[in-house]
């Protein structure tokens, strides 16, 4: 019946469930303060319980942040070649590469494809995609795709610049771009030179994005492992390090928090989902229909797209090596700030996902109920909780107890305020742990940042409350609320410099 609901009335349906995350989100961070009034005691246990779970999410992320971190470090220095070695047919594995890029700087497309010509794997094995866009001036996208032509003339196996042009029904970005790449490949190129589709990979990679050298050889050596390699996305550890040492300290706090937060999740198979730079079978790819050319955010939609597609068969396997990016930047405080801030509105706007996954979840039979209820859960969970962590956790009780100061002088509106500091303080324990592993992995400090500014770096911590209310708390709200609305939101590509 309620298949039948769904499926007879999706207009509705998907503008009821669009509305659904905002009314939530706001409706939980309002709640402690119409609840003061009404409900003291059950606001006071809410704030203690989400406080315990906090608590529980920092244990864990420290743990996971370990794990990932001792899997790294051993696989950087393995010889990965060596391994490949032992597949007859590691040499028919060749993977694409794309990169859409407009108005990018030439300096930094450069410098991924530098990272590429880089690798360990033999480089015949690699064919460079460079997604150009007709909007952008013709001189302007010929220039830098030549430039990359004849720099890196005769280091792979082919470099290939293709040219999108919007057309009605596509969305503005990365999505629409890579699909328009993906199929040309496709057509010109894997049909032309008749190769085998099942020994294809593509990886979707940004034009700030840096590889560690073994990148490529241990992704061909977990696709040619893994009897079910084309039901796989694999996915490496992003880390917002290019330019770490060039932010101003209110964005350097949560771009380090966020590179922490993914070197984190890689062990966490039950929850990983594949995002901003990751890869896959070219075969899964062309399976499901490869990405939507009306989506923003690509990455999680291509993901349940194919795990609904294949009936739950797919999970994404950890590449365990570092992803080197830009964080958010431009030519001034406040431009960064904003530019900054439109980065993480467009990650906050993934929250459009929601509706189509949770269409999928009740219409699409023949996937496994735990799992995909889990992946649901854990999704939604997610997006929901973007905008309002930062006012349970930073605000909690303290503001409605001032509004309801009654309540803040009985036994229970005095002892859950101090158990809640207590538990987010044995909290900051994660700060020690991200602090280390934030050494390890940001680059030398250069000769342009002053050796007493570097030892300074630990106490910008102390900005996280600011920077959480305006690069989490405020851009998820934006999101929601435009979503909420209907107020769709359009691509802007993140500005580099």
């Amino acid at each position: 019946m309620l298949k039948k609901i769904l499926l007879s009335h999706n207009r509705f349906v998907s503008r009821t469930l669009e509305i659904l995350p905002g009314l939530i989100s706001w409706n939980i961070i309002l709640f402690p303060y119409w609840g003061i009034f009404v409900i003291p005691e059950i606001v006071a246990y809410f704030i203690l319980l989400f406080n315990i779970y906090w608590f529980y999410q920092s244990l864990q992320i420290t743990f996971t942040a370990t794990v990932s971190h001792l899997r790294i470090q051993a696989s950087m220095k393995y010889d990965w070649i060596k391994d490949l070695a032992s597949f007859p047919d590691y040499k028919k594995v060749i993977h694409f590469i794309i990169i859409p890029n407009y108005k990018e700087p030439i300096h930094t497309l450069e410098r991924t494809v530098q990272s590429i010509a880089s690798q360990t794997l033999n480089l015949k094995q690699i064919v460079i995609v460079l997604g150009m866009e007709t909007k952008e001036e013709p001189d302007t996208r010929i220039k830098r795709a030549n430039y990359i032509k004849n720099k890196f003339k005769n280091t792979f196996l082919d470099i290939i610049s293709t040219t999108h042009t919007v057309v009605p029904g596509e969305a503005v970005g990365k999505a629409s771009n890579e699909r328009f790449a993906a199929l040309w490949i496709k057509k010109h190129f894997i049909e032309k030179n008749k190769l085998d589709l099942k020994y294809l990979t593509v990886t979707s990679c940004d034009a700030d994005h840096v590889y560690h050298p073994n990148h490529f050889a241990l992704l061909t050596f977990k696709f040619l492992d893994d009897p079910n390699r084309h039901s796989r996305f694999w996915q490496g550890a992003i880390m917002f390090y290019n330019n770490i040492w060039e932010l101003p300290a209110i964005t350097r706090v949560p771009n380090t928090l966020a590179s922490i937060w993914n070197l984190s999740q890689l062990p966490r198979r039950d929850r990983l989902i594949n995002h901003a730079n990751y890869s896959l079978s070219f075969s899964l790819l062309d399976e499901v229909g490869y990405w939507d050319p009306d989506k923003i955010p690509e990455d999680w939609g291509l993901f349940f797209k194919a795990y609904f597609h294949k009936k739950g068969k797919i999970e994404v396997e950890p590449i365990y090596l570092p992803v080197f990016v830009d964080a958010a930047q431009s030519t001034s405080f406040i431009k960064t700030i904003k530019n900054q801030y439109e980065q993480f509105k467009r990650w906050a706007w993934g929250v459009s996902d929601i509706p189509w996954i949770l269409r999928n979840y009740f219409t699409i039979d023949d996937v496994p109920f735990w799992d995909k209820t889990m992946r649901v859960i854990f999704a939604s969970w997610s997006h929901l909780m973007w905008p309002v962590n930062w006012f349970l956790i930073t605000i909690g009780l303290t503001l409605p107890t001032i509004l309801n100061p009654s309540f803040g002088r009985t036994s229970l509106g005095y002892m859950v305020p101090k158990l809640s500091s207590l538990i987010l303080t044995l909290a900051l324990g994660f700060l020690v742990v991200m602090i280390i592993y934030d050494n390890i992995y940001k680059p030398k400090r250069p000769s342009t940042f002053p050796r007493w500014r570097a030892l300074l770096i630990p106490l910008e911590y102390a900005l996280m409350p600011i920077a959480g209310f305006i690069f989490s708390a405020l851009p998820g709200l934006d999101a929601h609320t435009r979503l909420m609305l209907g107020k769709y939101l359009e691509y802007k590509v993140t500005e580099k410099v």
